[in-house]
């Protein structure tokens, strides 16, 4: 057996794919715990795993929902800038007390997300193996790739590598402070700084929870990089009550913006809008931006609820609306389901650019969102069967991608042979 510590970021996106391996790991007979903020707790003793606060000072209970409650009002720029503004301090706190407290706890091994820069260096200063989760878009860096902040499709043109360049330099500009937090406790460790963002994540294994096939041609990936699929699960997820009787039978259109980016309560309307002259019934959940009340007389009287029990609804979906967060995308592909993805902030434009180059959908920046351009991409991706055929593709894919078990199996051969595990 051995104890296994989880690292990740306490939003849903994140807890809904690390939890689901946690709890893999712990049904093949070992220790799981996370370590993290209070608002991770619920969820992971909901999915029966071990928890374990840091940070308790600077992130006391309910300290998440007011931070993505002001995030949620934001968008573009000004949502990144916060967004890092949020990942540095979260660096500062795990860097000052993970390390004594995982010590403390005997921990053999950690699983770190992708996201949380500063994981690697608490592996390293206590001379633990670690291994990359990448809950996100994955975002090792390539010039043949363009940021994942970006909407840019892919392109292996010159001019087009010339252009990722460029962006990948705005992007270290946004997000240097992280990076000054982490290269100035590596010195105070006496560990040599971080020369390329590559260098933070694992060089035993690294694992995606997409499916190659929603990734970009990549070059230089390391061979021991794998795409495994995603780990979805109910586990640790609250399944709220859903009028299932209400569902009339007709075309199915499933529009979440997720839990975070959701508070821009005009796209709601847009989306209504957008879909009241077709033959379908529109289902919308707000991801608890609002009450349901707020938004009545909504045109085409959509079903509206505060959550939904995405997992299940997705079943009946003939098409979602989304902002392109990946674990409503990959659940959405899981199923089959096309898509129209509004991206607003941070990866999700990269999910939305990659939802296109697959062919499993249609993108409208928010920026460009109108009434005529929305009802247009709908209904393009409802009458076209190019949309259903790849999204159908993706779901055969996901299916033989392995998912939390072959990650679960990688995780366990990195620490039984202490080697790097090579993809196949």
């Amino acid at each position: 057996m051995t104890h296994y510590g989880l690292i990740c970021p306490a939003s849903t996106g994140h807890l809904n794919t690390m939890l689901p391996l946690g709890k893999e790991l712990q049904q093949r007979g070992h220790r799981v715990t996370l370590f993290g903020f209070r608002d991770a707790e619920a969820s992971t003793v909901a999915a029966g795993l071990e928890y374990c606060a840091i940070g308790e000072t600077e992130f006391p209970p309910g300290i998440n929902a007011q931070t993505l409650a002001k995030l949620g009002q934001l968008s573009g720029r000004e949502a990144l800038q916060y967004t890092v503004e949020l990942l540095k301090d979260g660096a500062t706190v795990r860097l000052r007390d993970a390390p004594s407290v995982i010590k403390n706890a005997g921990v053999e091994a950690l699983l770190i997300d992708q996201l949380n820069l500063e994981g690697g260096t608490i592996a390293e200063v206590l001379g633990l193996p670690f291994i990359t989760i990448c809950s996100a878009v994955v975002i090792n860096r390539e010039l043949s790739i363009p940021p994942y902040i970006t909407n840019w499709g892919y392109n292996p043109a010159w001019w087009a590598r010339l252009r990722n360049k460029l962006g990948y330099k705005a992007l270290d500009r946004v997000a240097k402070p992280i990076n000054e937090i982490i290269n100035e406790y590596r010195q105070q460790q006496n560990l040599p700084p971080y020369l390329t963002p590559n260098d933070r994540y694992s060089q035993l294994a690294q694992i995606s929870q997409q499916p190659a096939q929603l990734e970009f041609p990549r070059e230089n990936l390391p061979p021991y990089f794998h795409f495994t699929g995603p780990f979805h699960s109910s586990i640790g997820r609250e399944v709220p009550d859903f009028p299932f009787e209400k569902l009339t039978g007709k075309t199915l259109i499933y529009a979440s913006m997720g839990t975070i980016q959701n508070r821009l309560l005009g796209i709601f309307q847009s989306i209504a809008e957008a879909c009241q002259d077709l033959d379908a019934q529109l289902v919308i959940s707000l991801g608890g931006s609002t009450s349901p009340e707020a938004l009545q007389g909504l045109p085409g009287q959509p079903l509206v609820v505060k959550y939904a029990p995405q997992l299940e609804l997705l079943q009946k979906a003939n098409l979602t609306i989304t902002h392109a967060g990946l674990n409503t995308t990959l659940e959405s592909l899981t199923n089959g389901v096309p898509m129209v993805a509004i991206p607003i902030t941070n990866d999700q434009p990269g999910v939305a650019s990659r939802i296109v180059w697959s062919g499993c959908g249609e993108a409208l920046p928010i920026k460009k969102v109108t009434v005529s351009k929305l009802r247009t991409a709908i209904q393009k991706v409802l009458t076209e069967e190019n949309y259903q055929k790849n999204a159908l593709r993706l779901q055969n894919a996901i299916k033989t991608a392995g998912g939390v078990s072959r990650a679960a199996d990688i995780v366990e051969q990195v620490l039984s042979t202490g080697k790097p595990v090579l993809s196949q």
